[in-house]
């Protein structure tokens, strides 16, 4: 009976570099929103900027210092499960980030807007700004005059609607690149891959294209009053989830013509996979609760 060893990591400096990558972002990001430092010179975009740039050579460092160790037949079942379960972590934490976002949006829809209107327990909040109406999209918003709203709204049967067929088809030509490979279709399987970063790319695209229309023509900007800000924030947060898994796929497609993926060693691209499905069930909600409904 033969018995699997426990592999233990070597030593590592990632894990510290990308500790203080993580640290000037959060302190440039919060030096920038609040202003921090004289007029005109505050550092807040330039650590936020480093951070960043710190935190993709660690990226970069750590992911090919993981792919040399697989590579040299290091990892065993065990190692698999480990990394299937950090996956799955992972995918969950991203859930409780949209989670957020979008119980911000629960909140302002159902609760606080019809309170300002005069509805419900804390209706005398209309007190604040009496002749105030309770709708959405919030086109006038209370303080108006600070915040004036959008002049329309994007129509969810144009670009929206072309975005979510986008996705939706892009999740089932995944798949199949991820179906051919097990088959051990290594040609087949990049062919499926190379159309899903087509699509993740023609998304984008339109996806800038109607943040440049929203901007311009519509009045739709971050300062449109609380639909502006909960519009681009799940959206842009979104985009960049995109953005992500969209170069996460360029590489593990890149990685597949190298031949590091075979029909049975190939959790690398299955993960990328996992999270592209992910970004897309994500998508379905944002159709659903920012455009349509």
């Amino acid at each position: 009976m033969t018995t699997q060893t426990y592999y233990v990591p070597s030593d590592s400096r990632w894990p510290i570099i990308a500790s203080l990558a993580l640290f000037l972002m959060a302190f440039g990001a919060g030096s920038l929103i609040n202003g921090l430092g004289r007029e005109g010179t505050s550092p807040g975009l330039y650590l936020l900027l480093a951070g960043a740039l710190v935190m993709v050579v660690v990226l970069f460092g750590w992911f090919a210092h993981v792919v040399s160790e697989s590579r040299l037949g290091l990892y065993s079942a065990q190692m698999d499960r480990s990394f299937r379960w950090g996956m799955g972590w992972f995918i969950f934490s991203e859930v409780m980030f949209f989670a957020a976002f979008f119980g911000a949006l629960f909140y302002v829809r159902v609760l606080a807007v019809p309170w300002l209107g005069g509805e419900g327990e804390k209706g005398i909040s209309n007190q604040l700004w009496q002749g105030f109406e309770a709708h959405w999209p919030l086109l006038s918003p209370p303080d108006s005059a600070q915040f004036p709203g959008p002049r329309a709204v994007i129509s969810p049967w144009q670009i929206p609607l072309v975005n979510t067929l986008l996705l939706i088809s892009s999740s089932f030509t995944a798949t199949l690149g991820l179906g051919a490979l097990q088959e051990a279709r290594r040609s087949r399987a990049a062919a499926w891959l190379g159309i899903t970063i087509a699509l993740g790319l023609v998304f984008l695209s339109l996806q800038l294209y109607e943040y440049h229309e929203a901007y311009t023509k519509l009045g739709l900007t971050l300062h449109a009053g609380i639909y502006g800000a909960t519009f681009f924030i799940l959206t842009g947060f979104h985009g960049l989830h995109v953005t992500l898994g969209t170069l996460m796929l360029i590489i593990v497609t890149l990685r597949l013509l190298k031949g590091h993926f075979d029909a049975q060693n190939h959790f690398g691209l299955e993960a990328v996979i996992w999270y592209w499905h992910f970004v897309d069930v994500v998508w379905v909600g944002l159709f659903l609760f920012v455009y349509i409904l």
